[in-house]
């Protein structure tokens, strides 16, 4: 019992570096033996396939259906909902560019994942047909992640619209994301055998040149998180907002320091409240509107990373996109974007719903995850940031549209 008082008191992530180092070791001291603890990453693997489809749905639904009344929003939520649209795909795209200029799947060895051909390519008109389900049944089944996105958002849509008489399914939605996340946590805690075992068989087939991609994938997220912050949420807040960057970036950095420290949307939430109010101006009403629903759909740092971490896939499959594969995975991206989890890690579980989408079984997007997950804390951390940059500043330019912008301090004499 005290062993196990101790595991569980380290933190997870220092848990799962320790998986990594012994990892290294095992497969370069003694590579011969990694065939015997193959098993705890098949294990994990098969883990993480289990959660895809009930995450991709459930999350998707629960948090469009926690939206609320629109009629209630009015045209606060209305903006704001599609300014985060515009940043999500905006995310998405800055991604992608990335991942084609780069090329840092570009040689990733994946264990057990190799190329194969993806069939006939499906016409434009059978694709887009594709996503409406004659049989939601069957697609849930199946793992067919269009049409899971699709009836996941006609879903929560619909209870939305249902009024009182669809709250109750609203609760049902939010208890089942609830208890989906603690069952993410359960499978998180085996983290660190699954990385052990994943590591391991990489270091005895590849060496240490495995930390290639890794290092060229951090590269990636890094200057996209930059971007996206120093060029995309600088014009917003300057060009539409009319706010002087100096006077935001000050007002935003204790929320962009938890935003880091705990890689999560949710956790940065109520410092970003404060900071919104106090330092930029934004009304509480404004604020108390934008802010929660930039935490359960404004990840344009999550929507940046999935588009990067789609096409890194298929350069670590070698699989060369096509241009109508590349118009999936960006609408696909965004989509699962909208849907992720505001918690640690979360978008490398939607990442099945994008790779699906073009062909990928889930069994190799899975391989990915157990790829990237020993390095996704800091991955996490640095995609964390851009996202609460966008939340601030989406509430500082609706707070500006809405004529309210500095009624409660002196953000307006800034401007």
């Amino acid at each position: 019992m005290t062993l196990i008082r101790v595991w569980f008191g380290i933190a997870l992530w220092k848990r799962v570096l320790g998986g990594l180092a012994l990892g290294v070791a095992f497969g370069l001291l003694w590579p011969a033996a990694t065939d015997s603890v193959a098993i705890l990453g098949d294990l994990f693997i098969r883990l993480i396939r289990m959660l895809v489809v009930p995450i991709v749905f459930v999350t998707i639904a629960s948090g469009v259906s926690s939206l609320g009344d629109p009629k209630r929003l009015g045209s606060v939520g209305g903006r704001t909902i599609g300014l985060f649209a515009v940043l999500t795909g905006i995310g998405v795209a800055i991604g992608m560019v990335l991942a084609l200029i780069v090329e840092p799947g570009i040689g990733a060895d994946l264990g057990s994942a190799e190329p194969r051909p993806l069939g006939d390519p499906k016409s434009t008109y059978d694709q887009l047909v594709g996503i409406v389900p004659t049989n939601v049944f069957e697609a849930l089944v199946a793992g067919d992640m269009l049409a899971i996105i699709f009836f996941s958002l006609m879903l929560g849509i619909a209870t939305i619209l249902a009024g009182d008489a669809g709250k109750p399914v609203a609760s049902l939605l939010q208890s089942a994301a609830s208890v989906l996340f603690q069952m993410i946590r359960v499978v998180m805690e085996t983290t660190p055998f699954g990385v052990f075992a994943l590591t391991a068989g990489a270091i005895a087939a590849n060496g240490l040149a495995v930390f290639t991609n890794i290092g060229l994938l951090a590269l990636c997220v890094a200057l996209g998180a930059l971007f996206q912050m120093g060029i995309v949420h600088s014009l917003i807040v300057r060009s539409i907002a009319r706010v002087p960057l100096p006077f935001f970036f000050r007002g935003i950095i204790d929320a962009l320091a938890v935003a880091f420290s705990t890689a999560s949307s949710s956790a940065t939430l109520p410092v970003s409240l404060r900071v919104a109010r106090e330092n930029l101006g934004v009304p509480t009403p404004i604020a108390s509107t934008v802010l929660p629903i930039g935490a359960a759909i404004g990840k344009d740092g999550t929507a940046m990373y999935v588009g990067l971490l789609s096409l890194f896939s298929l350069q670590a499959l070698g699989i060369t996109p096509s241009a109508d594969m590349l118009v999936i995975i960006f609408l696909t991206a965004a989509l699962a974007a909208f849907g992720t989890a505001p918690i640690p890690s979360a978008s490398l579980f939607m990442l099945a719903a994008v790779l699906n989408a073009v062909g990928v079984t889930t069994e190799q997007a899975a391989l990915i995850v157990g790829f990237i997950l020993p390095f996704d804390r800091l991955l996490d951390m640095m995609r964390t940031v851009p996202s609460a940059c966008a939340n601030l500043a989406a509430a500082t330019t609706v707070a500006h549209w809405e004529g309210e912008l500095g009624s409660t301090s002196p953000a307006r004499d800034a401007v």
